[in-house]
């Protein structure tokens, strides 16, 4: 009789562990997310602080001095109370705009940023799957632009109640929601971009010309007539066209930014796949 084989020990693991990467991008990206959290919030509660002074009666004289198209465009219409407030400064204004440009910013930089840095080549060529590179670089956006809503919106709703604006927290999570969709289509176009090129400018360049011409789409739409098409194709409109801070949410218009959203990700990822990466 032949002596029993011993048992082999299990072959040593040869790739990473899931997460891997995202842990490093979101502990690199630590004081950047902290920065944009703070920046987004002052916005916020700067708006909000000066409502007292601006709202009610003091707001509607001021809009019956302007254009009634112009003011339908501005998406003014509801300025007056709390919530169209809030909308039209905030979540319209200049907390979209910061909420975009740290989302193309770093959409930008996750690949293609990565890539020209000579950090992506490490990647690639470890235990790692390029899949797993650009979907946890993919994700990591996402958790970003989470972090900033989450803080926002818990802001806004602490001022609401304190300032006796009555707007429903309902609507705020809409609204965040609904930003953090816009933003993450865009971003996630930065970053396809970025990963079919390798080439962060142009990843950037990009996503912020598609970002100023649906700016564009959605404020002449309502201003020159036949031209309601316009809004329809953008996706500034399909975050905000349907006043959800107002009015609630535009499932439909949401629905869009995921389209984009994910066509945008399959595309960068088809292209990241078969192009090589500086190696």
């Amino acid at each position: 009789m032949s002596a029993p084989t011993a048992a082999r020990p299990p072959a040593p693991t040869t790739t990473a562990p899931a997460g891997t990467v995202l842990r490093g991008v979101l502990r690199a990206q630590r004081r950047s997310t902290a920065l944009w959290t703070l920046a987004l919030c002052a916005v916020g509660s700067m708006y909000t602080a000066f409502y007292p002074s601006v709202g009610g009666p003091k707001m509607d004289v001021m809009l019956e001095a302007m254009p009634p198209d112009l003011v339908t465009a501005l998406g003014f219409d509801a300025i007056a109370t709390g919530a169209g407030y809030v909308q039209s400064t905030v979540y319209q204004l200049l907390g979209a705009v910061l909420v975009l440009v740290c989302a193309i910013g770093l959409g930008g930089r996750l690949v293609a940023g990565a890539e020209e840095d000579a950090v992506l080549e490490l990647e690639v060529t470890a235990p790692v799957s390029r899949t797993a590179v650009y979907r946890e670089r993919l994700a990591s956006l996402w958790l970003v632009l989470l972090v900033l809503l989450l803080a926002l919106t818990t802001v806004l709703a602490l001022l609401s109640a304190l300032m006796g604006m009555d707007v429903p927290l309902g609507r705020l999570a809409g609204a965040s929601l609904g930003l953090w969709l816009f933003g993450g289509a865009l971003g996630t176009l930065a970053l396809a971009v970025g990963a079919a090129t390798g080439r962060r400018a142009v990843a950037v360049g990009t996503a912020a010309g598609v970002a100023a011409l649906s700016y564009v789409l959605a404020y002449l739409g309502p201003l020159v007539e036949g031209a309601a098409w316009m809004e329809r194709l953008s996706p500034y409109h399909w975050y905000i066209g349907g006043d959800p801070l107002t009015e609630g949410v535009d499932v439909g218009g949401y629905g869009l930014l995921v389209v984009l959203a994910v066509a945008a990700a399959v595309l960068g990822w088809v292209e990241f796949r078969r192009r090589d990466v500086m190696v």
